[in-house]
């Protein structure tokens, strides 16, 4: 290969100049091998609980647990990040979240006789994520310059879809084999790195006006949002593609009903939910271009139309699917695949927006802001997707919410032209 071709298929790959800063390096290296660890654990919660009860009624305990620690310490969070040094809260954090996991590890090995504990441990543990990770996205943007944040967040998003491939299927495997109690103890092991990383990070206290943390500065930096309409398009057309186009809770139906799988999971089954997070990987794995684009809105705008297109791409398969895997699945699949590395970008862009648009004093408060909508949206989806699939067809649901995800992120574009216009400065 000549040297005119090598740079050139460099240059399609993933941008890694990020890694070149000591601090983000040690953050992505940790990443790798915490988000393996963690993905055990989301698997093995469910699992456990099941196999407990015997009672999926529990296990959808879970959306509920997981989802209100979500919200009231994401925005709290978001808060304390911009009132105190973002390390000391990663700090903190960080090592309870060591604890929590050690504390589902005892509770295992102990035989898991309650529930109830194993629940709340899970919303403890979704407590502490939501107020380590407004702190740690709000660093970003004082460890690295502003070019280079959409590879590092690319970076980091295709780290943590890839664990959301492997994760599963290392706890599939290994479950069967080690038990609980195991899957627990590594995801303790592993956040050990997570803890290292962050103590070698440099101090990071508040710049310029020092807040208090509470709802007073939660409503300040709702406050904030109201006032920068760039920003709160960036929510907006994030709550559009994921609450219309995200249909992971018709995949049960789909994988049954449309490809011919058994009641309980199968080929098909195992494939679309694996789909989305391929076609991030990839999309980060060749995104070497992100660096090169400063219209971050326009950039927002078009992945999230491709976002919806390749829905009602996948709808459209699914309703000519014949009851078997064949040709239309793997078109149904590719058409996931696409979706999931538009989200890709779209996140990676996004991100970007919300760490270079928004002053350093708010940063906190809006990245809880951030996490509470990444959380709700699917979720929100899931019940969306999942009533419309009863009621018109799984088929229908999915092209349709695609079709809503095009007309209103094409809404916003014309609505909100500064969102548009917007580009990273020079």
């Amino acid at each position: 290969m000549s040297s005119t071709r090598l740079q050139r298929f460099r240059s399609v790959l993933a941008d890694t100049r990020p890694l070149r800063n000591p601090a983000f390096r040690r953050l992505w290296i940790a990443d790798i091998v915490t988000v393996v660890g963690a993905q055990l654990t989301i698997v093995s919660v469910p699992a456990q609980i099941y196999a407990q009860t015997r009672d999926s009624s529990y296990v959808g305990l879970t959306g509920l647990f997981g989802l209100v620690p979500l919200i009231v310490f994401g925005l709290y969070g978001g808060s304390l990040a911009d009132a105190h040094d973002r390390r000391r809260i990663l700090l903190f954090t960080s090592g309870g979240l060591v604890v929590a996991s050690a504390l589902f590890w005892a509770q295992a090995a102990a035989g898991g006789v309650n529930v109830w504990v194993l629940l709340y441990l899970f919303a403890a543990q979704q407590a502490l994520f939501a107020l380590h990770q407004p702190a740690l996205q709000s660093s970003l943007p004082r460890l690295l310059e502003p070019e280079l944040l959409p590879a590092a967040n690319s970076l980091l998003m295709t780290v943590a879809m890839a664990g959301g491939i492997a994760g599963p299927l290392l706890a599939g495997a290994l479950i069967p084999v080690l038990g609980f109690s195991w899957m627990y103890a590594i995801d303790t092991i592993c956040l050990l790195s997570t803890l290292w990383a962050v103590f070698r990070m440099p101090a990071l206290p508040p710049i310029g006006e020092v807040v208090k943390a509470g709802f007073s500065s939660v409503l300040d930096g709702l406050r904030y949002l109201t006032r920068h309409p760039v920003l709160l398009a960036s929510f907006v057309v994030d709550l559009i593609a994921m609450v219309f186009g995200m249909p992971r809770s018709e995949f049960p139906q789909i994988a049954h009903e449309s490809f011919g799988g058994p009641l309980g999971g199968g080929f098909a089954f195992a494939w679309l939910f694996a789909a989305i997070p391929v076609g991030a990987v990839l999309g980060g794995v060749f995104s070497g271009w992100v660096s090169r684009v400063r219209r971050h809105g326009v950039a927002v705008l078009a992945a999230v139309l491709v976002w919806g297109l390749a829905i009602i791409g996948f709808g459209a398969a699914v309703a000519l699917a014949n009851g078997r895997v064949d040709v239309v699945f793997w078109l149904a699949f590719i058409a996931l695949v696409i979706a999931g590395a538009a989200d890709m970008v779209s996140a990676a862009f996004r991100t970007s927006m919300l760490q270079t648009a928004a002053s350093d004093e708010v940063r906190g408060r809006l990245q809880g802001v951030f996490l509470v909508v990444v959380a709700g949206g699917p979720r929100i989806a899931d019940v969306i997707h999942g009533a419309g699939a009863t009621a018109i067809g799984a088929a229908t649901t999915a092209w349709l919410g695609g079709v809503c995800v095009v007309f209103g992120v094409m809404l916003v574009g014309l609505l909100v032209p500064s969102f548009r216009r917007y580009r990273l400065a020079a």
